[in-house]
């Protein structure tokens, strides 16, 4: 039985304050999250990662949203894996549509990235998904099963299991317009029998999650799909009000 996940992805906001304020309000909504078998976790910026990390319930996950591959070096604005660890953080995002819109980043430079996280006992969460034009063109599972074999190529079935898989569609993220359960699921469901193919039953075990759009009034609808494993949430995410909905409505 895979766990449901909830992880809420705060982009580039909230101050250190901001961020400690939220991390102080959580505890309670966490717990109650465990105790109904559900992980969840917050993602901020670089700046507030150790702020969450010491205030917030350290039932909590509390992920970066990158990292560079490399252990050291001439790398000027990044952030290496021994920098995290050192700061208690064993989770990354990696992939995200924004970071592969304005940053250039590939699903060959997240290779990288899972390989490194892997090699240091760390949780990729690899992110997928395809822009508006892609959807209506009905490409969306050409594009998606791409990211997926070449964002995971190389790696063993035993390297596959540890990693969290993310589908956003462009199109659904901070616009309001969300997919439908039955869009999520259906793409979600390929999205496993690709990773299936790949790497062989351990697939069934992965946690897939869906994003985009994600709201306390639409999650439960989300979570009652069987492929949905729980949901990577952006702005919905940034009010500890609105994460507490987001919880009890995966509970419900």
């Amino acid at each position: 039985m895979r766990k449901k996940l909830l992880l809420g992805n705060w982009k580039m906001n909230k101050t250190p304050a901001e961020a400690k304020e939220f991390a102080l309000a959580a505890g309670e909504m966490v717990d109650f999250a465990v105790a109904h078998d559900i992980e969840v976790g917050v993602a901020p910026t670089f700046v507030c990662l150790t702020t969450v990390k010491e205030n917030i319930n350290p039932k909590c996950i509390v992920a970066a949203q990158n990292c560079n591959e490399h252990a050291s070096g001439a790398y000027t604005g990044e952030v290496s894996i021994g920098m995290l660890k050192a700061c208690g953080i064993s989770w990354v995002i990696l992939g995200h549509s924004e970071r592969r819109e304005y940053n250039g980043e590939t699903s060959e430079a997240c290779n990288a990235k899972i390989k490194a996280l892997l090699a240091n006992d760390m949780v990729p969460v690899y992110c997928c998904g395809e822009s508006l034009e892609t959807f209506d063109k009905g490409e969306t599972k050409k594009w998606v099963a791409e990211q997926i074999r070449t964002g995971l190529a190389g790696l063993t079935p035993e390297e596959a299991a540890k990693v969290v898989i993310a589908y956003e569609p462009i199109w659904a993220i901070g616009t309001g317009r969300s997919a439908s359960k039955e869009i999520a699921e259906d793409t979600i469901g390929f999205i496993r029998r690709t990773l299936r193919e790949l790497f062989g039953n351990v697939a069934v075990d992965m946690r897939i999650l869906y994003g985009g759009s994600v709201k306390p009034t639409n999650v439960r609808e989300y979570m009652s799909a069987e492929d949905i494993d729980g949901a990577l949430v952006g702005g919905a995410s940034l009010d500890p009000v609105s994460y507490k909905g987001l919880i009890e409505g995966m509970v419900a």
